[in-house]
């Protein structure tokens, strides 16, 4: 229950499957709006290269 106290016996813990992340197309160019898929970037091999090129140095 949600303002259940953490000794109640109804206590409930969420815990995520997995992690996602997504990342918002701000040009309108992805294929896949409102998801950005790359196409305003040339091809980047891999999931830590495609994030470098959104967060990292330029």
């Amino acid at each position: 229950m949600p303002d259940c106290p953490p000794d109640c016996a109804q206590f409930l813990i969420l815990q995520p499957e997995r992690e996602q992340r997504l990342l918002l197309c701000r040009c309108s160019r992805s294929a896949n709006l409102p998801y950005c898929d790359g196409s305003h970037s040339p091809p980047a091999s891999g999931l830590a290269d495609r994030w470098r090129r959104f967060f990292g140095a330029r």
